[in-house]
């Protein structure tokens, strides 16, 4: 039998280390700013196929470590890898915290960045990863909701959680309140027909009370009219959120969460059920 040379021993090793299980942090090759880690299922190393979940932080950012591994016992017994972006404070140097949240910040279009970061994986690990499940929590929620209006044909599910803010399916207002200038915005035609085909999920606390960091005022980076018209608590916001979808087609489970506040642990068992029967579903067809 013949030994495994030290330097091809050592790679082997690296890779196990780094690329499988809970990974290493890396830079996202199209644009460096930002970076990802990952739990990817053992099983994978030998070829198997597996789903991908892409789970986004919240403004503190602390949440993408967090995430990733509150996901991963589901990751190994569901076959599903996670993907964690990192999308960093002031990527252009001016300190911005809310850019990601908006899709759009100067040159960077979030929903780009994410969408290369999942083709390069797929290429990686040998994966087809053309559909995803997407869950973002308070800025993540952000980030996903918006990623849902604009990319629908790019998932297979959407959890939803606790956004500050929400943009609502109105034809009459522009991004973010609304979806009236998509295609001079982004390139991109709303498609009603292609979101009712996401399974969605929302969830929210019902104590989820605080409005100090989600009111909008004039002068601030993220104000425009009508920015506070969906309700002025989080609740209230997901409530018209889910309207607007339903009234576009779509079929939304909406759970208003006794006694929660702002607690984004705390949804990850309910976001796991109801992936978990996704993929029943999805697998069985």
């Amino acid at each position: 039998m013949n030994a495994i040379p030290p330097a091809a021993d050592a790679a082997r090793r690296a890779n196990m280390s780094y690329d499988y299980g809970s990974t290493a942090i890396f830079s996202c090759k199209s644009d460096p700013r930002f970076q990802y880690c990952l739990y990817v299922p053992p099983k994978v190393r030998d070829g198997a196929a597996v789903e991908l979940l892409v789970a986004v932080h919240g403004s503190s950012r602390s949440s993408f470590l967090e995430f990733r591994d509150g996901f991963a016992p589901f990751g190994r017994w569901n076959d599903v890898a996670i993907l964690c972006p990192l999308f960093p404070v002031g990527p252009r140097g001016d300190g911005e915290r809310h850019g990601y949240k908006y899709m759009q910040e100067g040159d960077i279009r979030y929903d780009e960045v994410l969408l290369s970061m999942v083709a390069d994986l797929s290429q990686h690990y040998g994966q087809d990863w053309s559909q995803f499940a997407l869950f973002g929590f308070s800025g993540g929620g952000h980030f996903a909701h918006r990623f849902t209006i604009l990319h629908p044909d790019k998932l297979w599910a959407s959890c939803i959680g606790s956004p500050g803010s929400v943009t609502l399916l109105d034809p009459t207002r522009d991004w973010w309140v609304g979806i009236r200038d998509l295609p001079q915005r982004f390139g991109i035609t709303f498609d009603p027909a292609a979101l009712a085909r996401v399974a969605v999920q929302m969830l929210v606390g019902e104590a989820d009370l605080e409005t100090w960091e989600i009111t909008h005022r004039p002068g601030s980076r993220t104000w425009m009219e009508g920015a506070n018209d969906a309700g002025s608590t989080r609740p209230e916001r997901m409530q018209a959120l889910a309207r607007s979808f339903e009234a576009a087609g779509v079929t939304v489970r909406l759970e208003v969460i006794p006694g929660m506040s702002h607690d984004r642990m705390k949804v990850l068992p309910r976001v796991q059920d109801f992936l978990a029967g996704i993929l029943a579903t999805r697998r069985a067809g």
